[in-house]
């Protein structure tokens, strides 16, 4: 193991446990949940109703400002993730284990919940299905990176504008349609990158579904929603594909 690998504890089953810790996978649903009960309840005492796409693109929102920390993660820990995908590789090689389900069941010490070094295995071991991110010279890395420092952002100001209407809807429509666009569109050409470069022969189908397919295809889904709901949000001129 390289001497540089401080932060091994926080996802080896045998390493010693903090009394206070939550496992990631714990406390990344529990942000996100947070944050979309929170959008959800802010408009129901503000208005005392409930709109369906409203929460489903509030629960969008939240998750992709989740994404958004991780993908700052990715470019402050860099030279760390690769060395943590060897690590990872290696176990993998040794236990079985996928390193995914052992990192997001591993415990995590609550002061150690926001450390970027902690998240940085997020992209290190999903480097093991798709190896881009743990090189700083392909599309995935360099998209994923501006996406983090970009598109939270907007990502916020639509979170605040759809629960409260407080932007006018042809500003809100706008940046939805480049926030949403840009989403749909970068995911496709991710989806395009990697089976150019034949990564899918590198892993099992069953990895290729759960990990490139499913985890990459909200990003698509929700973004037409949001893309459907900002054009309605220009034209009309009001909210009232929200409900509002």
């Amino acid at each position: 193991m390289p001497e540089n690998e401080t932060d091994r504890a926080h996802s080896e089953p045998g390493a010693r446990r903090a009394r206070l810790a939550v496992s990631a996978v714990l406390f990344t649903l529990l942000v996100i949940a947070i944050l979309t009960l929170a959008g959800i309840g802010a408009r129901y005492w503000t208005r005392g109703d409930f709109n369906v796409i409203h929460a489903l693109l509030i629960l969008f929102l939240s998750i992709n400002l989740v994404i958004c920390y991780w993908e700052v993660c990715l470019f402050l820990r860099r030279d760390y993730i690769k060395v943590r995908a060897e690590y990872w590789r290696e176990r993998w090689r040794e236990t079985g284990r996928k390193p995914a389900i052992e990192f997001l069941t591993a415990k995590i010490p609550l002061t150690r919940l926001l450390s970027p070094t902690v998240w940085a295995d997020v992209w290190a071991t999903y480097s093991q299905f798709d190896d881009s991110y743990a090189d700083r010279r392909t599309f995935g890395y360099i998209v994923d990176v501006g996406n983090g420092f970009v598109t939270s952002i907007p990502t916020l100001v639509l979170y605040v504008a759809f629960t409260f209407d407080i932007l006018p809807a042809l500003v809100a429509g706008i940046v939805g349609v480049m926030l949403f666009w840009q989403l749909t569109y970068i995911t496709s050409l991710y989806w395009a990158s990697f089976f150019s470069a034949n990564r899918q022969t590198q892993i099992s189908r069953g990895d290729l579904y759960i990990y490139i397919w499913a985890m990459n295809s909200p990003w698509v889904v929700f973004a037409l929603l949001g893309l459907y709901v900002s054009i309605r949000l220009i034209i009309n001129g009001d909210y009232s594909v929200l409900g509002y």
